[in-house]
């Protein structure tokens, strides 16, 4: 039995005889019962009986457990889901709990994506609300059903109320737990009413996390407290170019390193195998190891930001057109231009990427904060000649990801699979990287170039856009490439960009995506929103004052035919006090406001921050205030952390995330070179939530965009500098 079967055998444990209600659905409008879920994951798993599907389980001691399909890496997935359910079967929070499903695509896709299973996209909440309203409605008519059967009384007449059903004239009560066997003889109905968003009890109010105490206290699982009987942990020697392979290697030295255990090669390095973390990296460090770099990536970052420099000055791959730009900036009265250069990110999170696998004679186990279940099982499946059903996968708690463990080629997953192939599946393997491998050999924001023109006419009306951006393609070469390239443009690199919400009439965006680099890049905290958003919005700014206008004004002149758009504009703008001059700072400091709004995954937000630069350029960014439209907000305070989360995560890159390469090599490797956000650094920020009944929609990612324009805006109110490259430090400040 494994260590963590060990600490959690009093909160999982199955005891026979007993009776619960388990239930799912595949799609929002299908309530049909299909198999059980997995017990993977973390949470109470509670006495069971019957198991028709796997959303809901409701245990003979009126533990209620949500299954959810999708990954809790800090970001409130488990707690949103849970909240919806609940609310539709009227269960009492304190009873529930959350379990996270296994990889099963039949039972638990994103109905967003397909038939695929996976978190991202800020999709968790908007593509399972009907799905979990459905799933919880349906056990509580469920529930009534067998009240009214055992009771010999009319189902419309009996009520629920915190897991408690009751029958008022008969004076019948019951408790979910007491009614769970005879609710499991009922027929899963077809359909379901829900209830009135007016009615709602859980949803829209401050329901508590059901993460934070297991985090706070310790019992909270992560792949790193995972211990199996006799299992390894691996340490990986990567090259230290991209593309590079190793040509020979000597582990004798490793091999005398107290607790090492095998050396390894694998197609991504060599791997050594120990008893212990520490053991493995020491066995790592004593390794002597040759590479081939016949192959390898030796451009360094400014001879890139060179070449795409140069494809900028010739068309791209057309991405966007409206009207005749090039008509508009023949007839301008004023033109106004600018570039902008944005570095390498790395995803930076808390908890590395890690994974635990054990292979036997059933198949493959897994356990890891899983975030790409589909993709993740299939790709294992096909390295070890294994059908995919026959990859267990157990998803467990993430310490963030930020889009990295959603990996479009299952990196470190494949990775610790070939160490099992390597080493015959002796023992089970854990493998670790540690920061500096996220680091260096990685997967990265892409390094991107962007150029913009704007028309202006005699009064000052912008009347034509011109939009270049150059930068590597997410997609190509990847499962996604046929969905997401289209008449050979990645759309995320154009998102934010070639949909932009403003009226101009005569509008081109165009990409060019060089092939030949080949730094490993993928999604990061919203995709291409996390440059488009920065370029357009300050771009739009010095069009504002090119045209003498105000920024907010010339935003909402814009934004008529967007009522979303324009409505979080004006609530920043109101609660910031947008106009009203700014307290004087200190002797020699100055402040000022800047503003920007942005949509992305259908969530609009806007930001007006508050700066003040010091005499020698260094900046404190003192005040953030955020509107939100993101649809019915499930859990407000949920929505205002990530959002506040957001403002952090973006500030961070802004002043001072930057992956450098010299030569083909990454040259930072830890928090000393790549430094998150201080907590002095951090704002103070307010968040403004749109009252909404629609369906929700992204929270996760669509808060980082618009800070860092905002940020920038401010500066350039405050001391007139335009920030034209990130990050923009204190030394691009001072320059």
């Amino acid at each position: 039995m494994t260590t963590i079967e060990n600490l959690s055998l009093s909160r999982r444990r199955f005891l026979q005889g007993s009776a619960g209600l388990t239930l799912g659905f595949m799609l929002p409008g299908a309530l049909a019962a299909v198999a059980g879920p997995g017990k993977a994951g973390s949470g109470t798993i509670s006495p069971v009986h019957f198991e028709p599907n796997a959303f809901l389980r409701i245990g003979a001691d009126n533990f209620v457990t949500v299954i959810s399909k999708h990954l809790e890496m800090g970001q409130g997935t488990y707690t949103g889901l849970a909240t919806i359910l609940a609310e539709e079967l009227d269960a009492d929070w304190q009873t529930v709990r959350i379990e996270g499903a296994p990889a099963d695509a039949k039972r638990y896709n994103n109905l967003f994506w397909g038939p695929a299973q996976g978190t991202g996209g800020s999709t968790a909440m908007a593509n399972s609300w009907e799905q979990m309203r459905k799933a919880g409605a349906a056990g509580r008519a469920m529930l009534v059903a067998a009240a009214a059967r055992k009771w010999k009384v009319p189902a419309s007449e009996i009520a629920v109320h915190a897991g408690v059903v009751s029958h008022a004239a008969s004076g019948h009560k019951a408790s979910f737990g007491q009614l769970a066997e005879l609710a499991a003889a009922e027929t899963v109905p077809d359909k379901v009413a829900l209830k009135d968003p007016k009615d709602f009890k859980l949803i829209g109010k401050q329901a508590k996390r059901k993460d934070t105490a297991d985090k706070v206290n310790g019992k909270a699982v992560f792949t790193q407290d995972i211990h199996l009987a006799d299992m390894l942990v691996a340490v990986v020697a990567h090259p230290p170019r991209f593309g590079a392979t190793v040509k020979t290697f000597n582990a004798s030295a490793a091999k005398t390193i107290k607790g090492v255990v095998d050396v390894v090669k694998i197609p991504q390095g060599v791997a050594v195998l120990a008893t212990d973390t520490w053991s493995a990296k020491k066995g790592r460090d004593a390794l002597s190891v040759t590479w081939d770099e016949s192959a390898a990536f030796t451009l360094g970052s400014d001879e890139i930001f060179a070449r795409y420099k140069e494809l900028a000055k010739t068309p791209g791959q057309v991405a966007a057109k409206t009207g005749n730009a090039d008509q508009a900036f023949a007839q301008a009265a004023k033109v106004v231009s600018a570039s902008y250069d944005f570095p390498y990110l790395a995803h930076a999170a808390m908890e590395p990427m890690n994974c635990v696998m054990r292979l036997n004679a059933d198949g493959l186990e897994v356990w890891n904060g899983e975030q790409l279940h589909t993709g993740d099982q299939y790709a294992l499946a096909a390295l070890l000649g294994l059908k995919p059903e026959q990859v267990n996968i157990h998803m467990l708690y993430a310490g963030g990801s930020f889009g990295r463990r959603a990996c479009k080629d299952s990196d470190y997953v494949l990775e610790a699979a070939q160490i099992v192939k390597a080493s015959g599946g002796k023992a089970p393997i854990k493998l670790v990287w540690l920061r500096e491998d996220d680091m260096r050999a990685g997967y990265y924001r892409p390094l991107f170039h962007h150029t913009l023109e704007a028309a202006l006419d005699a009064g000052g009306k912008l009347t034509g856009w011109r939009h270049r951006l150059v930068g590597q393609s997410i997609m190509l070469g990847s499962p996604f490439e046929k969905v997401m390239i289209k008449d050979g443009v990645d759309v995320v690199s154009v998102e934010g960009a070639a949909n932009l919400p403003y009226a101009i009439p005569n509008l081109t965006v165009d990409l060019h995506t060089p092939t030949d680099i080949k730094v490993p890049v993928l999604w990061w905290r919203s995709v291409g929103s996390s440059h488009t958003a920065y370029s357009t919005e300050t771009f739009l700014d010095q069009v504002a004052a090119a045209a003498g206008k105000d920024p907010v004004a010339l935003r909402l002149e814009l934004l008529a035919d967007h009522p979303r758009h324009a409505g979080v504009l004006k609530l920043a703008a109101a609660k910031a006090d947008w106009g009203k001059p700014l307290a004087p700072g200190k002797a020699g400091e100055r402040r000022g406001r800047g503003v920007a709004v942005h949509e992305s995954f259908n969530t609009c937000v806007a930001q007006v921050a508050e700066v003040t630069v010091a005499k020698d350029g260094s900046v404190k960014v003192d005040r953030i205030v955020c509107a939100v439209d993101c649809g019915t907000a499930i859990n407000p305070d949920n929505i205002r952390s990530q959002v506040e989360g957001a403002v952090g995560f973006a500030l961070s890159a802004a002043l001072h995330g930057e992956i450098t390469l010299k030569e083909g090599r990454v040259e930072q490797g830890n928090f000393d070179g790549y430094p998150p956000l201080r907590i002095n650094e951090m704002p103070k920020v307010e968040v403004h939530i749109v009252p909404s009944s629609a369906a929700p929609t992204g929270i996760g990612e669509p808060g980082v965009p618009p800070l860092a324009p905002a940020v920038a805006n401010a500066i350039a109110a405050a001391s007139g500098k335009r920030l034209m490259r990130l990050p923009f430090n204190s030394a691009t400040l001072a320059a």
